[in-house]
């Protein structure tokens, strides 16, 4: 049996992570642990869902139907992260700054979600050479 269609999604999640946090902290110039999260760049939902849809897509060829779910997986992850979440952290903002506004001591809502199309584009190319990585590895078991 070979594992790699399940090792894919964890090898990338890991990938993902430490090259996001690796941009952040260059970014913020210090150790970025309070950036850990949704947003930024890579996409980690991005790079996840396009490394399995790359990993079936170089074992088992386009044609092969699994190919197809994993693709349309991918699409909908992809257009949520740029649409609905991007939205939700709009709207996180503009409520924040009405409670900043309003004096109230509250708790502020998480601004970062979402992802901008670049940061996509990040996840499906780091999402793609993991595959291509993993799968020029000898199967697991």
């Amino acid at each position: 049996m070979d594992l790699s269609y399940l090792l894919i999604p964890f090898v990338t999640w890991l990938v993902t992570g430490v090259t996001k946090f690796a941009i952040n902290s260059i970014k913020a110039k210090k150790m970025a642990f309070e950036l850990i999260g949704y947003g930024g760049m890579p996409s980690n939902h991005s790079a996840i869902v396009s490394s399995v849809a790359a990993l079936i897509a170089l074992r088992e060829g386009i044609d092969h139907p699994a190919f197809a779910v994993a693709l349309g997986v991918a699409f909908v992850v992809m257009l949520d992260a740029s649409s609905l979440r991007r939205q939700v952290g709009k709207q996180a903002e503009a409520i924040n700054r009405l409670n900043r506004q309003g004096g109230a001591d509250v708790v502020l809502l998480r601004e970062r979600m979402g992802h901008s199309k670049p940061e996509i584009l990040a996840g499906i190319l780091v999402g793609c050479l993991c595959a291509v990585a993993v799968d020029s590895w000898p199967p697991v078991l």
